[in-house]
């Protein structure tokens, strides 16, 4: 399999962050103002945080639990190139689970991984799941299972596609679910496709899909790894790794307030790695962070008297 170019660099500031040769930013992390309610950049390849945000707040992180799932799939060692029947749900999704694919076709595992990774698609996620060796329970346990490998103490997942406002996870868990999801080049090349045509068999159709990430369709941003994600509760978020001032970085971007907001927090970090600033944040965010601060504690507080 040939893989992009950035792939490569990808690796070498993997290789590079693994000997400690990295440098400081430009300013320390009070200089650094987001519009994200809880947030984590690190070096691509290290856990030790560069900034953080409420880092170790277990929060809803909706669809980003998809890179969990790329991870337990990988992990299995089931073939790519096998065909996978699309199962109607034996549950009933958790939030609006929509999906353009035909229940009872197929279509290849790498193929549906990368659907998954790259536009989100939900119906994917959970069909690779039902595929898995010992069936979908097994892999929402093996999903935790995962996460407390990589000492990610503040994760727990009840399903692989995110759609359940009970998958949470903190800021800096997710900073080392990529670290370990980069050492897989399937992840970092499905989740960063611009555009693909999934062909599907029996019957045979084809469906277009495209990133939901806009970074990656911006070369100077140089995108190795992304997944975004969105639910009420768990407001836009944001994982990536991108070079910020000629080095592999890791972004955790979760609860943001509008649509923009995430991309507009990673062009705040990449200012700040460059200049020591990060430019303004609006004041509707600011008003966002505040109400979603109090919920925040609010739930703490509930969570502790019982």
């Amino acid at each position: 399999m040939m893989f992009k170019p950035w792939l490569m660099s990808l690796f070498a500031s993997l290789t590079l962050a693994s000997t400690g040769a990295s440098a400081a930013p430009a300013a320390g992390p009070d200089a650094l103002k987001l519009a994200s309610v809880n947030a984590a950049v690190a070096y691509a390849g290290e856990d030790k945080l560069l900034y953080g945000k409420h880092a170790t707040r277990s929060v809803p992180i909706a669809s980003l639990t998809k890179l969990m799932m790329a991870l337990v799939v990988l992990d299995s060692g089931e073939p790519l190139k096998e065909w996978l029947e699309v199962f109607p749900r034996h549950k009933t999704a958790a939030n609006n689970a929509y999906s353009r694919i035909r229940r009872g076709s197929e279509l290849r595992r790498r193929d549906m991984l990368r659907i998954a990774l790259m536009s989100s698609e939900n119906l994917a996620a959970y069909t690779l799941a039902r595929h898995h060796p010992g069936g979908y329970d097994k892999f929402v346990s093996d999903m935790n299972k995962m996460a407390e490998k990589l000492a990610m103490t503040n994760s727990r997942f009840v399903d692989p596609t995110g759609l359940s406002a009970n998958n949470h996870a903190s800021a800096a868990d997710l900073v080392k679910l990529v670290n370990a999801a980069a050492k897989h080049p399937e992840i970092g090349d499905y989740s960063t496709t611009e555009y693909f045509r999934a062909h599907f068999r029996q019957p045979r159709y084809s469906l277009p899909y495209g990133n939901t990430n806009a970074l990656v369709h911006r070369k100077s941003w140089g995108v190795g790894l992304s997944k975004t994600g969105y639910l009420t509760e768990a407001g836009r978020c944001l994982v990536m790794v991108s070079q910020m001032n000629g080095k592999a970085v890791t972004t955790v971007l979760l609860d943001s307030f509008g649509t923009r907001s995430p991309m507009g927090d990673a062009g705040r970090v990449k200012r700040w790695l460059a200049t020591g600033d990060s430019g303004r944040v609006a004041g509707a965010a600011k008003a966002y962070e505040q109400r979603k601060n109090a919920q925040y504690a609010g739930h703490s507080s509930v969570a502790e008297s019982h």
